[in-house]
């Protein structure tokens, strides 16, 4: 545990809840019921989407999960003696309840310094993938999800645990509904996923004039929006070159896929723009989680280069509308100041990941990646910025 005290309060951006194995079905509608299951391989509990068993999430159970913190040597030495994920995670522990429930995570985020967090469920971002050739189901197990959320955890808990319901976008009367139904139960962010959306004659971008509605409807709630890590179906692509399955596994070490890791969000954020939603609705506030940075000059300086070769494909300058609309929460192991160089203190976001193996065991050493700016700079990224995102 973390005894740092900040003289600012921080505002996590990215904190994580491990799910129960009834989070996606409990309130699944019958007909439904066999979309989801749990299964025994081997004497270990796996998760089966429509009959087909995912390792994208190893242990859907979350009984054991990696510790806290477990990878921090990894992202800050390398791995210079080739060791395995699973021997870079080390040994395991048992969740405890805090990683379940809100009242003890009050308690443990009090003791790691944070004042208050973004809360992102961990199993749900393996669901829109594997249902995406039936977009009426994919709405009924975030339907279902989301009421298990709000149940358990509920989307403001003591103004304190802001935890984010998950929204798909297929069908966008559905969405709509979908919308209106959290921000009634007090939701002030909600989870779009990075990829392209589902749909009945295939897959298009969240950003074609189609889903102009759900966006209005954003908004006008005032929401924030989020686009956190998550699997969003390029491993397909990856496989085009590679054969065998498209699903990533988590503990097999793949270069070429490493090399794209970021190409999802990536894409997102240039969609944004080169499919006019954020020209469309200025307003918007879109905050990218757990993507990192090292996409952010790249892109900009792409986008720079396409709009001075085709300034009539956009409704505006691409680069000025991803500054005015899009934060970013980097990794602690980044440049955090180049990146607020670029974009703007006002658009970085601290985030932890607690308590994902990626993350920080002590949230508050993000701040150490701040050493070289001035405390107003730093009490901004570190939660002033996600408080005026979320009016608060």
């Amino acid at each position: 545990m973390s005894s740092r005290v900040l003289p600012y309060p921080l505002f996590d951006a990215d904190n994580h809840l491990y799910e129960t194995e009834e989070s996606l079905t409990r309130h699944l509608p019958e007909r439904y019921r066999g979309a989801i299951s749990y299964v025994q391989v081997n004497g270990r509990t796996k998760i089966a989407v429509r009959g087909q068993i995912s390792e994208y999430i190893p242990n859907p159970t979350f009984e054991v999960v990696a510790r806290p913190g477990a990878m921090e040597d990894y992202f800050r030495n390398g791995n210079p003696d080739g060791k395995s994920r699973r021997e870079i995670f080390g040994k395991p522990i048992r969740s405890v309840p805090a990683f379940r429930e809100p009242a003890p995570r009050l308690k443990l985020m009090d003791e790691l310094g944070i004042d208050r967090t973004l809360m992102f469920p961990t199993l749900a971002s393996l669901v829109e993938e594997r249902m995406r050739d039936d977009p009426e189901l994919i709405h009924a197990v975030v339907h279902s999800l989301n009421q298990w959320l709000d149940e358990v955890w509920s989307f403001n808990y003591q103004d304190r645990i802001f935890t984010v319901p998950v929204i798909s976008l297929p069908i966008v009367e559905k969405a709509i509904e979908e919308l209106d139904w959290c921000v009634e139960r007090g939701a002030r962010a909600i989870l779009v996923r990075p990829a392209p959306v589902p749909g009945f004659r295939g897959p298009r971008s969240f950003a074609m004039p189609e889903f102009d509605p759900f966006w209005e409807r954003v908004v006008e709630h005032g929401v924030l929006v989020t686009m956190h890590s998550s699997d969003s179906g390029y491993s397909r692509y990856t496989s085009d070159w590679e054969g065998g399955g498209s699903e990533m596994l988590p503990f097999q070490t793949n270069t070429f896929r490493m090399i794209g890791e970021w190409r999802p969000v990536q894409d997102a954020v240039a969609s944004w723009v080169c499919h006019g939603a954020l020209f469309r609705h200025p307003e918007l506030k879109i905050a990218v989680i757990e993507n990192g940075s090292s996409w952010v000059a790249p892109l900009l300086e792409t986008l720079a280069d396409v709009y001075k070769k085709a300034p009539e494909g956009f409704a505006g300058d691409p680069v000025e509308a991803v500054k005015r609309s899009i934060h970013v929460s980097p990794f602690w192991e980044e440049d955090l100041g180049e990146l607020a160089d670029l974009i703007g203190d006002d658009k970085v976001l601290f985030g932890s990941d607690y308590p994902h193996p990626e993350g920080l065991a002590e949230p508050t050493s993000y701040v150490d990646a701040l050493k070289g700016m001035n405390q107003e700079r730093q009490a901004k990224i570190m939660g002033g910025n996600l408080a005026r995102l979320l009016s608060l």
